[in-house]
């Protein structure tokens, strides 16, 4: 059976179809050894199909996987420093599939993660438009004031703007110390940013939901694979 080129390449769990067009266009597809720039152009099994000179080929079985993501793990597929890859955590479960992380956290940011090789799910799971609902706990290395907690509520301004969270309050039963976070920016490193520049260091910060997603049951450096009800709320959520 054949189809467009870049639902070949969506489907092999690179990117999304619209991301697809754009690497095709972009001249990093081939098609039996040679550029093809046409997203549109129709391929079939017997055909080779290349991205940054690597055969690809579909994988019609979608897989969704949560992961708790542990410290000091690489939110990335592979790195060239040698250091732990969210990839290393999930391989031994997805042998012979590739699929990738639903947006970023960094490094020293531990939780929820998802991935996935449905690239028109991640696509619109990352898109600023969905306003996807996430909630992290922060732990800083001192009490966070009455007057800090209210500058932050009303938009604290960065460099890149006005940084803006949904809600944000001290954990019951915690020290002052101890915040909870809900907010729907994608903005790199918004929670350490805000923090930094009222001059607060965060010493640990979590990530406990994701898109209707949680952390029950799932320990820290263990994944899981997504049950049918929640595919199909994340693939409503995002209509």
């Amino acid at each position: 059976m054949k189809m467009r080129l870049n639902k070949f390449i969506a489907h092999a769990g690179i990117c999304s179809r619209r991301k697809a067009g754009e690497l095709v266009k972009a001249g990093k597809v081939s098609v039996n050894g040679q550029i093809q720039p046409n997203p549109a152009v129709e391929v079939g099994p017997k055909d080779v199909v290349e991205y940054n000179g690597q055969v690809v080929k579909p994988n019609f079985k979608k897989i969704y996987l949560l992961i708790n993501k542990p410290k000091n793990v690489i939110t990335t597929m592979e790195d060239d420093r040698g250091r732990k890859t969210v990839w290393d955590v999930v391989k031994e479960k997805v042998k012979g599939v590739k699929i990738n992380p639903v947006g970023r956290l960094d490094r020293n940011t531990t939780g929820l993660l998802l991935m996935t090789n449905d690239g028109d799910l991640a696509y619109k799971l990352s898109h600023p438009s969905s306003s996807v609902k996430k909630i992290y706990q922060v732990v800083l290395d001192r009490p966070l004031t009455e007057e800090h907690i209210n500058a932050i509520d009303k938009g604290i301004k960065l460099e890149d703007g006005i940084a803006e969270v949904d809600v944000i309050s001290y954990i019951q039963e915690q020290p002052p110390t101890h915040i909870g976070i809900q907010l729907h920016s994608g903005k790199n490193r918004i929670i350490r940013r805000i923090f930094e520049h009222l001059n607060y260091r965060v010493v640990t910060l979590d990530r406990v939901y994701f898109a209707g997603l949680t952390k029950k049951d799932l320990p820290r450096g263990w994944s899981r694979y997504l049950k049918p009800k929640e595919v199909i709320m994340l693939k409503h959520f995002t209509k």
